[in-house]
């Protein structure tokens, strides 16, 4: 973690010294993330509820996939550049530095104007919780936020081991953003308009609905994805523990396996 804290310092140093630069590429990430939310307006200009969810609960789920997403991109969306550095040998740098690899690819050209598309989650996030009716109690307000944080262990967990993914595959980036990318926009919708089998396979394959199908239903008082019981919403932390600990022992076994390029 120091390692990682001092990387990251010496990116934001970088990046605030052209503070102008940075304003406009964190205003623009803002712009570009919140056309997702702009098409689920335009949705429902046509319908009044998608799969049985009106519009304040379908922004509650695209407010927490995004806060969540956005969060584990801020902290490791540059593992996405693990296959270029292994195609043309640059890893060799980071192996032969004393601090631990999987801290310097996770830091490497960190962004700080990911911080764009946390803000533009936290403010539909912020509408929607103004608008859905829940009945509070001390637990449904603890389990929000620790689901915004276990979402994102789980989407930090994907990307690490889409990298280690990219150690067999070398350019596999697209492979991962498919999960991470397209796994985020899957969850900004209701479970309902999928198949069954989908549902099945990111509730017990690749537990993507712990980011927020399962604890946001719990929340808003619906039945839980595939009639699970209310008792798995508060599941996230131990899903999100798994996932972390199978992507690190994934990410082990691709470090391992490296051979540099052979040239």
């Amino acid at each position: 973690m120091r390692a990682y804290g001092l990387i990251i310092a010496m990116w934001i140093r970088s990046t605030m010294a052209y503070r102008t630069s940075f304003v406009l590429t964190a205003a623009t990430t803002f712009v570009t993330t919140g056309l997702d939310f702009v098409t689920i307006l335009l949705m429902f200009s046509r319908v009044d509820v998608l799969g049985g969810w009106p519009l304040p609960e379908v922004a509650f789920l695209y407010g927490m996939s995004c806060v969540a997403f956005g969060l584990a991109d801020l902290v490791t969306g540059s593992m996405e550049r693990l296959g270029q550095r292994v195609r043309d040998g640059t890893l060799d740098t980071l192996l032969v530095r004393p601090a631990p690899v999987l801290a310097q690819v996770a830091a490497d050209r960190f962004a700080l104007r990911r911080l764009g598309r946390v803000l533009q989650g936290a403010l539909v996030l912020g509408y929607a919780l103004t608008a859905v009716d829940i009945a509070w109690t001390p637990l449904k307000a603890l389990l929000l936020p620790v689901a915004l944080v276990s979402g994102a262990g789980i989407f930090c967990a994907v990307f690490v081991a889409g990298a280690a993914f990219q150690f067999v595959a070398q350019d596999a980036s697209e492979v991962q953003n498919a999960f991470t990318y397209g796994g985020t926009t899957l969850l900004q919708y209701p479970p309902t308009v999928f198949g069954r089998e989908l549902v099945r396979g990111v509730t017990f394959v690749l537990p993507l609905a712990f980011v927020n199908w399962v604890p946001a239903a719990y929340l808003l008082g619906r039945p839980l994805p595939l009639e699970l019981p209310g008792w798995v919403a508060f599941m996230p932390p131990l899903v999100s523990g798994a996932c972390l600990a199978l992507a690190g022992l994934a990410w082990r076994a691709g470090l391992r396996s490296y051979r540099s390029t052979g040239s």
